[in-house]
């Protein structure tokens, strides 16, 4: 494994022959993780409901030694699955811009990417892109995800704040624009 530190902590509440965590640890690519008191201390947790994108203000902490970290449960218990994790970790919480999903569960709908589709954006978007390719390297969908989502990842990769980031969305996306965006976008 090269470059970032990255690791999942996996609930069980999914098919572990199905789960992207689960293959992409068996291959090396990730660290799996089913007990949180084994997971890194300083880094960047993924968690789609903080309301914070991960933005090039968050690239120094996993540049230089910090920790990307994804929360892999089921999407039908996200809420609970979150709130147990964040009260016993102190890692940043970020969530992603933005993008369609390539697994064939949920392939082309906005925002439900698997953990291996999470980690491998915030590894493209801080520049390791052959990082985020080998995440993604153990399954037949993995490639379709770069060429599904090329023009936001890049835009996504050139933005210089959060707030510009949280932006560009609004160019790819059919979405509403949030009444208070400064809560996105900080």
């Amino acid at each position: 494994m090269s470059g970032i530190s990255v690791h999942a902590i996996w609930l069980a509440q999914d098919d572990p022959k199905k789960n992207t965590a689960v293959l992409s640890a068996k291959r090396g690519d990730i660290r799996l993780h089913k007990r949180l008191n084994t997971v890194p201390k300083r880094g960047i947790i993924l968690e789609p409901l903080c309301g914070k994108v991960f933005g090039p203000e968050d690239h120094d902490l996993l540049l230089n030694g910090g920790s990307l970290v994804g929360l892999d449960c089921s999407w039908a218990h996200i809420e609970e699955s979150v709130r147990q994790v964040m009260r016993k970790t102190r890692l940043k919480p970020r969530m992603l811009p933005l993008l369609l999903a390539a697994n064939p569960v949920n392939w082309g709908k906005p925002g439900r990417l698997t953990t291996a589709e999470a980690l491998a954006t915030v590894l493209y978007l801080i520049g390791e892109e052959g990082q985020a390719r080998e995440v993604l390297g153990a399954f037949r969908w993995g490639e379709r995800f770069f060429e599904l989502n090329k023009e936001p990842l890049e835009a996504y990769a050139q933005a210089n704040t959060s707030a510009e980031l949280v932006d560009l969305q609004f160019e790819f996306f059919d979405i509403e624009r949030p009444k208070d965006s400064e809560e996105t976008s900080s």
